[in-house]
C-alpha cells in the first residue's frame, strides 16, 4: 500500500503538468475576447510584466472622458532611439466601433511576447532590429459606447466618433490643400506647417497622437479600421474636390512604395488579396484612398505630409464589431501580414549625415532625384528612407553646410547604409529668400463621406 502511494505520489507533477497544459490551451482560446477598457489595461500590463525587458508601456495623453491612450513599446532597449534603429507604429481603434483592429493588435502584442520568449529568431531579430510601438485603441471613449450595444446591435455610427460625436479620421489639419497649392509653386514637399491654432481645432485623442509623432521619428505606420477589407493608400484626398460624384486618383511621389507596402500586406494576409470582399472588388486587394473616395483632415495624409512616417490603412473585416467567436480566425488571417508588413521598416536606405567634426546633424534634409519628397534626419542625426529596388542619386543638406551627393543601389533586402560629411559654407553676404507664407485656402466643402475610413 505504502509502495503504490509513493508511486502515485511520483506521478502527480507529470499529471499536473499534463493539466496545466491543457489549462493552457483553453487559456489561450480563451484570450480571443473583447476588452473593455479596463481589461485593455490589464492585458498590456501583463505583456509588460511577461517581458520586462523588451516592452515599455506608456501614455500618449487621455481621451475626452480622461481614459489613457497607452502605448506598449517593444524594443531591446526600451525607451531609448538607438541611432540607425527605426521607429514604427500601430495605431488601432481610431473609430470606436470598428473593434477588429484593437483585439488584433492586444493579441500582436502577447504574440511578439511570447515568440520572442520562445526564441523566434525572426521575431528577436524585429525586437533587436526595431522600435516598435503599439496604440491598441485611439478612441477609448467611442469603444465604450459601441461595446455597450454589443457586436449584435452595434449600428454602423454608434460609437464611431469620440464622446464628442468627432469623426477623429476627419480631424487632423488639412495639409493637403497647402501641399497641393505647393505643387503648383514649387514650394516646400514635406514637413509642412501646422495652421494657427491648430491645438484648439482638434480634439484630445488628436492632439495626443500629432504630439506623439512631434516626439518620436516614425519612419513607417499603419491605423487598423473595419468595415470593408483593403489595403488603402495615401492620398485620401482628392486634388480636385469640385469634380462631385467623380473618383479621382491622388497619386503621392511615392506612389509606387506605396502600392508595395500596400501590397505587402494584402498578399500576406490570407484573403484582402482575392480582391472581393463584402460586395465590394479592390483589385490585389489595395486602393488609392481618393480612388476610392476624397477624404478631407485623415491621419494616413497628415503622417506623410507632416513627419517622416509612411502611413497606410487598413481595413480589415467587413463587420465593424466582429463576435468573440470570429476573433481566431481573424488573427489567424492577420499575424503573418502583421509581421510582413512591420518588416518593411528595414527597406531602401538609412545612415547617418555628420559635420566636419562627426558630430550629428539633426533635421538635415534627404532628397531623392526623381522623387518630388524629402525626409529629414532625426535629433540624433540618423535618416531613413524607404525605397523599392534600383540606383539613386541622394542629396543630404542642412543650413550652414555644403550639400553632399551620393549615388546608391538599393537591393529587395534590408536598407542599405549611406552616411553623409557636410563641409561648413563658407561665409558670405546672401540676401535672405522671403519664406513663402501661407495663404488662406479655402477649399470646398464636398458633402460628408461616413465611409468606413
Amino acid at each position: 500500500m505504502q509502495k503504490q502511494q509513493q508511486q502515485g505520489w511520483t506521478l502527480l507533477p507529470w499529471l499536473h503538468a499534463l493539466l496545466l497544459g491543457v489549462m493552457g490551451l483553453l487559456v489561450s482560446g480563451s484570450e480571443f475576447q473583447h476588452h473593455r477598457y479596463e481589461d485593455m489595461v490589464r492585458a498590456l500590463f501583463a505583456v509588460q510584466s511577461e517581458c520586462p525587458y523588451i516592452t515599455r508601456i506608456y501614455s500618449i495623453g487621455r481621451s475626452v472622458e480622461g481614459r489613457h491612450l497607452y502605448v506598449l513599446e517593444f524594443s531591446d532597449n526600451p525607451g531609448i532611439h538607438e541611432a540607425l534603429e527605426p521607429e514604427f507604429k500601430y495605431v488601432g481603434n481610431m473609430h470606436g466601433n470598428e473593434v477588429l483592429g484593437r483585439e488584433l493588435l492586444i493579441k500582436f502584442s502577447q504574440f511578439m511576447c511570447e515568440e520572442y520568449r520562445a526564441g523566434n529568431h525572426r521575431i528577436m531579430r524585429l525586437i533587436h532590429d526595431t522600435r516598435i510601438h503599439i496604440l491598441p485603441s485611439m478612441n477609448p471613449d467611442g469603444y465604450e459606447v459601441a461595446a455597450r450595444q454589443g457586436p449584435e446591435f452595434n449600428g454602423y455610427l454608434v460609437g464611431r466618433g469620440n464622446a464628442r460625436e468627432i469623426d477623429l479620421n476627419r480631424n487632423f489639419p488639412d495639409l493637403n490643400a497647402l501641399m497641393y497649392y505647393y505643387e503648383k509653386t514649387n514650394g516646400r514637399n514635406h514637413h509642412l506647417p501646422l495652421p494657427d491654432n491648430w491645438e484648439q481645432q482638434v480634439e484630445p485623442e488628436t492632439l495626443a497622437v500629432i504630439k506623439w509623432m512631434q516626439n518620436y521619428n516614425f519612419i513607417l505606420s499603419a491605423n487598423l479600421h473595419g468595415g470593408a477589407v483593403v489595403a488603402n493608400y495615401p492620398f485620401d484626398k482628392s486634388r480636385d474636390p469640385r469634380i462631385r460624384g467623380r473618383t479621382t486618383y491622388a497619386a503621392t511621389p511615392d506612389d509606387k512604395i506605396f502600392r508595395k507596402l500596400a501590397r505587402t500586406y494584402s498578399y500576406a494576409h490570407s484573403w484582402m488579396h482575392k480582391g472581393w470582399n463584402c460586395g465590394d472588388f479592390f483589385d490585389e486587394g489595395i486602393t488609392n484612398g481618393a480612388s476610392w473616395y476624397s477624404l478631407s483632415k485623415g491621419m494616413q495624409d497628415f503622417n506623410y505630409l507632416y513627419s517622416n512616417c509612411f502611413e497606410i490603412t487598413l481595413e480589415l473585416s467587413c463587420d465593424k464589431f466582429p463576435p468573440a467567436s470570429a476573433l481566431p480566425r481573424e488573427w489567424l488571417g492577420n499575424r503573418e501580414a502583421l509581421v510582413s508588413y512591420l518588416e518593411q521598416v528595414h527597406h531602401g536606405i538609412k545612415g547617418m549625415v555628420y559635420d566636419e567634426n562627426n558630430n550629428p546633424v539633426g533635421n538635415a534634409e534627404i532628397s531623392v532625384a526623381g522623387v518630388n519628397h524629402d525626409v529629414t534626419t532625426g535629433v540624433d542625426g540618423d535618416y531613413f528612407r524607404l525605397l523599392l529596388p534600383g540606383t539613386y542619386t541622394v542629396t543630404a543638406s542642412a543650413p550652414g553646410y555644403v550639400s553632399s551627393t551620393s549615388t546608391v543601389t538599393v537591393g529587395p533586402a534590408e536598407a542599405i547604409q549611406l552616411h553623409f560629411y557636410l563641409k561648413t559654407a563658407p561665409k558670405q553676404n546672401l540676401k535672405v529668400k522671403p519664406h513663402n507664407g501661407r495663404k488662406n485656402l479655402s477649399s470646398h466643402k464636398a458633402p460628408l463621406k461616413l465611409g468606413p475610413r
